[in-house]
């Protein structure tokens, strides 16, 4: 009598699988039936990672074989065990009606200018026609209300759809809220990240931000409490990274990179800005001087496989600018609104990219466990 495939098929039909309340064959459990005149060699998968549960598939699928195919089998059963993942306990946001693209601007070390990038980046959109925001994520050093001249403003609250909320403040065409505006200017913020989060949570969903292409994030250094509410609260389009060209400052900017790119947060990053880059003197205008270093960005930039998005020399008027409350960007005709203008259009391409070849950015989901209308989402 000779031992079959089909016939070993049929009887492992009247096996349920552990935990699926399905036979062996209807959830797809045997994986593969080998025959040699009487070897008969089976190989099962299963949900359920018990060892009695294993045991017992064993005993059962040489019973039915030797009782419904041929009593002298010598039948070798491997059993193997894949562990389904667990659902888990999900931290969700919500996304903010209207808002189209939302870019996270980063840096992993503090005083490489990435507010000013911030700032100069939100004007050179607003400038270009497109409608934008800022918000000031930099829970303990905000300055944004500063570089736009609005220190002294505070936001009125109006009433939309039944409820209360912030009306952002605007100047130069873009809406601002940041922490600055109820602070005093001699007040330490001294928080904890819970409560640095709510804060946020505050300024991100009880605003009246309106219709807007984009909306600018200005994030802290580091990597912390504050960037995790942000990616957990919003769903980040993308990300810029700011650094200067010293190796200091570089090895926090690969951590901010990093960050972004983690599975659980998998956040494109559209590309690096080196600011500090070099120093021309007004009376030597062919020299540079390379003051942090030369090139540490770009490289770092062609390493991480990321674009370089621009460099911003050292240059006085561009941190005067920001000092009073005035943009370097909205100096038309100048070379700061050149560099900052190259910068913007060199991370819209990147955004287009990432728009055109990836899925909208989830909200980022941490579990407790462990412009134009042409671009959109």
């Amino acid at each position: 009598m000779s031992i079959l495939k089909k016939d070993i098929l049929k009887a492992l039909e009247s096996i349920t699988a552990p935990g699926e309340g399905k036979s062996l064959v209807e959830s797809n459990s045997v994986k593969n039936i080998l025959v040699f005149d009487k070897e008969v060699v089976v190989d099962i998968e299963i949900s359920n990672p018990s060892l009695q549960a294993k045991k017992r598939v064993e005993v059962d699928i040489m019973k039915i074989i030797h009782e419904q195919v041929h009593p002298k089998a010598d039948i070798t059963v491997n059993v193997k065990v894949i562990v389904q993942e667990k659902p888990t306990n999900e931290i969700k946001g919500k996304e903010i009606p209207g808002i189209k693209n939302i870019i996270a601007v980063a840096s992993g070390k503090g005083g490489v200018g990435k507010s000013t990038v911030t700032a100069n980046m939100a004007v050179t959109l607003a400038k270009m026609g497109f409608s934008v925001g800022v918000l000031d994520a930099d829970v303990y050093g905000p300055s944004i209300h500063i570089m736009f001249d609005v220190e002294k403003e505070k936001p009125r609250s109006v009433t939309v759809d039944g409820r209360s909320k912030m009306k952002p403040i605007e100047n130069y065409g873009v809406k601002i809220l940041s922490l600055g505006f109820f602070t005093q200017p001699n007040q330490a913020v001294i928080w904890r990240g819970p409560m640095a989060s709510k804060a946020l949570k505050q300024l991100i969903f009880d605003a009246d931000w309106g219709e807007l292409d984009f909306m600018l994030i200005d994030l802290p250094p580091g990597t912390g409490d504050v960037h995790l509410s942000i990616v957990q609260s919003l769903p980040i389009t993308g990300s810029v990274i700011v650094s200067t060209p010293q190796n200091i400052a570089l090895a926090d900017a690969k951590k901010g990179v990093a960050m972004f790119q983690q599975e659980s947060i998998n956040i494109p990053v559209l590309g690096i800005v080196e600011n500090m880059s070099y120093f021309t003197p007004a009376e030597l205008p062919d020299n540079k001087y390379y003051i942090f270093g030369k090139d540490g960005a770009k490289d770092l930039a062609e390493d991480l496989e990321t674009r370089f998005l621009g460099e911003i020399p050292l240059i006085q008027s561009i941190r005067e600018s920001g000092d009073f409350g005035s943009p370097a960007a909205l100096q038309e005709e100048t070379l700061q609104e050149e560099i900052f203008k190259k910068i913007t259009k060199n991370t819209l391409s990147e955004l287009v990219k990432r728009n055109k070849n990836l899925p909208p950015t989830d909200i980022v989901r941490i579990t407790t466990m462990s412009g134009c209308s042409a671009i959109k989402k």
